[in-house]
């Protein structure tokens, strides 16, 4: 965790983005290091936890981290949070609160919102298109025998 919150604040000093840090830890070992690089690289996906999972994911030549844990400055966000539901760690502990991001000017808990919302009742409009069409996509995955499931 010290890691982590190291990281979150070098990445303040550097001007890398918000002050957010994360590792990904493999045993007793740092596999995969990151902080927010949102506003340097003009990449809203740059948060600390996702930069950490690419990282390790890297290192392991994996994109699943069974068996890895995740540290993060903060609890992560809708978006982070699903990363770490796909990379499939085992667990993850974080230092601050979505309060405490809240109180810094970080609105995490308006996304989580917006989720809980019927699609018709969120702040960005969406509409299904195209569906009979777009489902030649997963029948194309399904026919494919050689495909890596997730």
């Amino acid at each position: 965790m010290r890691e982590a919150i190291r990281l979150a604040i070098d990445g303040v000093a550097k001007g890398q983005g918000g002050p957010f840090g994360a590792v990904v830890v493999k045993g007793d070992q740092i596999i995969g290091r990151g902080c927010n690089c949102v506003t340097s690289t003009n990449d809203p996906t740059a948060h600390a936890e996702v930069m950490a999972i690419r990282d390790a994911c890297r290192q392991l030549g994996d994109f699943h981290l069974a068996g890895c844990d995740l540290y993060t400055s903060c609890e992560p966000c809708p978006m982070c949070l699903a990363a770490i539901y796909w990379a499939h760690l085992s667990r993850f502990y974080f230092g601050c609160t979505a309060q405490q991001a809240a109180a810094a000017g970080f609105a995490d808990d308006f996304i989580y919102h917006e989720l809980a919302l019927p699609l018709a009742a969120r702040s960005i409009a969406a509409a299904q298109l195209l569906s009979d069409e777009a489902t030649a996509t997963f029948q194309a995955w399904q026919n494919k025998p050689d495909r890596v499931e997730y």
